[in-house]
């Protein structure tokens, strides 16, 4: 597996235990402190509804830009890293509370489907938690199975039960 030197990645942030932001926040710090890769953009961060699994708290959820020389599958085990760092705990109901949970959106033009990783993330062109922060960091960014980019994405989305908000940049999100 060859990786080119700087692949551009994009990495979904969300968390909806706790201190929201913080745990974001440290996503953001373990990304900045990894070898080889570098934060390009951040979004904002949002306050969003969940979706799947209801019965928990709203999450904060934001996406960051990397530029980074490590090849996807290692960059799923930084990411695991990160949230394990976070508190993160793999069990329970799937789509439910978590302290961190990271996932690549999309990593350059490559589509990956093994049982370990998916690439682009299989239900990112539904979740409008992923598209919104997307599109602050680069609405043209192109879904390399769609041939859609981000901005067509998002505004082409089912809005059913997807409701979000902006986060103030001075809150502290322990709702």
């Amino acid at each position: 597996m060859t990786v080119d030197r700087g692949t551009a990645a994009f990495i979904s942030l969300g968390s909806n235990i706790g201190d929201k932001r913080g745990y974001c926040q440290k996503g953001i710090d373990g990304l900045r402190a990894a070898p080889r890769t570098t934060i390009t953009a951040l979004s904002r961060f949002y306050r969003t509804e969940p979706v799947d699994y209801k019965d928990q708290d709203w999450f904060v959820n934001g996406v960051v830009r990397i530029d980074t020389e490590l090849d996807p599958y290692a960059l799923l085990d930084l990411l695991h890293t990160i949230e394990q760092a976070a508190g993160r705990e793999r069990k329970g109901v799937r789509f439910g509370p978590r302290t961190l949970d990271m996932d690549i959106i999309l990593y350059g033009n490559w589509v990956v489907n093994t049982p370990t990783l998916s690439i682009p993330h299989p239900r990112m062109h539904k979740r409008r938690f992923v598209l919104q922060p997307l599109c602050d960091i680069d609405p043209t960014v192109v879904h390399p199975v769609f041939l859609k980019n981000a901005q067509y994405l998002l505004e082409h989305l089912d809005d059913e039960g997807q409701k979000m908000f902006p986060c103030e940049e001075s809150e502290t999100v322990l709702f």
